[in-house]
């Protein structure tokens, strides 16, 4: 694989994300991990429109060989379902117009993939810790929605970059 992974944890007020590249007999070597935050007094197409333009700028910085995201999940709250929808459009729009691979993983899946076969319902601070541990950090990337976004490329790598022996599910989704 050529070039890092760029993760990416979806949220309208705070985006999360993590650039890891590959790295021999190892999940990866983390590059930057931050959050794109946006300002919640702002109209929604203004706050879409932060975000696409950080997301942009990080994949014009690192030029990454794929972008990973987190799928659609179904929750109890229609609005938020809708505005996580509308964020992740936005998203998925700024890595397709750059041509880097994406590819979709269930939050579940990436618990799984990082905490372990029993970590699907893992806590945010259990996923920090492993991503710590995995990478050799001295601590857990923050805020979690950071060591979220950092996840979401680790399980690119373990599950598509010939670093693991997970299995791709159907359409690009784990």
């Amino acid at each position: 694989m050529n070039g890092p992974v760029l993760g990416l944890d979806p949220g309208t007020a705070v985006t999360g994300y993590g650039v890891v590249e590959p790295a021999p007999g190892r999940v990866g070597r983390l590059v930057e991990c931050g959050v794109i935050r946006t300002d919640p007094r702002q109209h929604i197409w203004s706050r879409l429109d932060a975000l696409y333009e950080g997301v942009n700028e990080l994949i014009v910085r690192h030029g990454p060989a794929a972008v990973a995201i987190e799928t659609v999940f179904y929750g109890k709250n229609a609005r938020s379902a809708l505005t996580l929808g509308q964020t992740r459009g936005v998203l998925l729009l700024a890595a397709a117009r750059t041509g880097v691979e994406i590819a979709e993983f269930a939050p579940a899946a990436v618990k799984r993939c990082v905490v372990g076969a029993g970590g699907g319902g893992a806590v945010k601070a259990q996923v920090g810790y492993m991503v710590q541990r995995l990478l050799g950090l001295t601590r857990p990337p923050a805020p979690s929605d950071a060591a979220d976004g950092v996840a979401r490329a680790q399980t690119y790598l373990r599950t598509r970059g010939g670093q693991g022996k997970a299995a791709a599910g159907r359409g690009g989704q784990t």
